[in-house]
């Protein structure tokens, strides 16, 4: 029998979704996330693990299990040019007990938040359910609608929904909520090569001849991103795969004995890099938080912590009303107060980095020489932990309440 009412519903089981269903069932909130798929196995979804995410985990008790998960430390991230290699960010300079970030499977990431929510009563985890939109009375949202796996249709209502359903929400068009886009002039493309133990190590950017390379260390395997410039996948394939190959071995030929592992298009990944938020997160009885709210570039790799800061934020001005049945809207305008300001920061440094480097330099319209940003840096090394605290902790970390403790 379809469940027909709770207090929270949260449509999408991504870092976002999940953190917050998690946070509102220790609270003691009646809590249901929808969740279109049966499982969290999609590959190439943000895999990034910032040190204010593993804080935020020893703040709730969860460190030392979090920390058991299988994952991969980073400890730079340095760029390689024809010049020579650069540190961008050094991550050894971060104040605190974790001067690393981590990659971490996004499946295993989400499991472990569902185990820890399992534990509570008032937590359902609705697979196979997809969101279609939202129900409303008059200019209040009541609720959503969805899909299961046989094709049926349902309504849940709910004192809150939440909209997590990424950069393509179904809730935020529903409820007719306008977001600002920027713009991009660039994709990037995702594929992944065996690694062997006597492969060097790191996450390495590689930048020549107006290509950037990106090579990320898993357990395992290379993850690869390369920056092309908007619709530019299209090119690339008529060209042919063997001359993609080419480039890779070029760019990065320790890896040049592998690149046949790219058998088909298929295998790589085609990243439609957008940068937009909403101007208002929020209807009464609905509130957009992290791709739902604002789409990130992947630049700085950011896009999970500002989706978890988001959800932490979230629980902390909404748990006691949802409790207590006082929720208005003015907690959800909290809501968007607090987190729109690192939001606008983190998006205008992107697109600068996008507009004013790489968006230049992938179109051929750059200078094929060393940036002087990065030789500023190798030349004050202090400075490497500026851009690491941008990445592994962000712009304003969020710490969780005490009563979600």
């Amino acid at each position: 029998m379809a469940l027909s009412r709770t207090t929270c519903a949260i449509a999408g089981a991504g870092p976002a979704g999940m953190m917050l269903g998690m946070l509102l069932a220790r609270a003691g909130v009646n809590t249901v996330v929808l969740e279109k798929h049966d499982d969290f196995l999609r590959d190439f979804r943000g895999d990034t693990v910032h040190a204010s995410t593993h804080r935020l985990m020893g703040e709730l008790g969860l460190g030392d299990a979090f920390r058991k998960l299988a994952h991969h430390r980073i400890h730079r991230l340095q760029v390689i040019t024809d010049d020579g290699s650069y540190t961008l960010a050094d991550f050894r300079r971060l104040p605190g007990e974790f001067p690393y970030i981590t990659f971490l499977p996004q499946w295993d990431f989400l499991d472990f938040l569902l185990e820890e929510a399992d534990r509570f009563p008032n937590f359902r985890l609705l697979r196979h359910s997809e969101v279609t939109g939202i129900t409303r009375n008059g200019n209040r949202v009541t609720g959503l609608r969805y899909r299961d796996a046989d094709g049926r249709e349902h309504e849940l209502g709910a004192d809150l929904t939440i909209a997590a359903d990424g950069r393509r929400s179904v809730l935020r068009e529903s409820a007719g909520l306008r977001h600002r886009a920027f713009g991009s002039g660039m994709d990037i493309l995702w594929f992944r090569l065996s690694k062997r133990d006597s492969d060097p190590g790191g996450m390495v950017g590689r930048l020549s001849d107006g290509r950037l390379l990106v090579r990320i260390e898993r357990q395992g395997y290379w993850q690869g991103a390369l920056a092309i410039r908007k619709g530019g996948y299209e090119e690339l394939v008529a060209d042919g795969l063997e001359r993609f190959r080419e480039m890779l071995a070029t760019l990065k030929p320790f890896l040049a004995d592998r690149v046949h592992e790219v058998r088909t298009w298929d295998d790589v990944k085609v990243l439609d890099v957008q940068i937009d938020r909403l101007q208002r997160w929020w209807r009464p009885g609905l509130l957009c938080i992290g791709d739902a709210a604002h789409t990130m570039s992947p630049i700085m790799g950011v896009g999970i912590n500002l989706a978890v800061q988001d959800a932490v934020a979230a629980a902390n001005v909404l748990a006691g009303p949802l409790r207590d049945g006082t929720l208005t809207h003015e907690h959800l305008a909290r809501v968007q107060r607090r987190r729109m300001p690192p939001t606008v920061v983190t998006q205008r440094i992107q697109r600068f980095l996008q507009t004013g480097f790489l968006e230049p330099w992938i179109n051929g319209q750059g200078k094929s020489t060393t940036p002087v940003a990065l030789r500023v840096l190798k030349r004050v090394p202090r400075f490497q932990g500026g851009p690491a605290r941008a990445m592994a902790i962000g712009l304003r970390p969020e710490h969780p309440a005490p009563s979600l403790r």
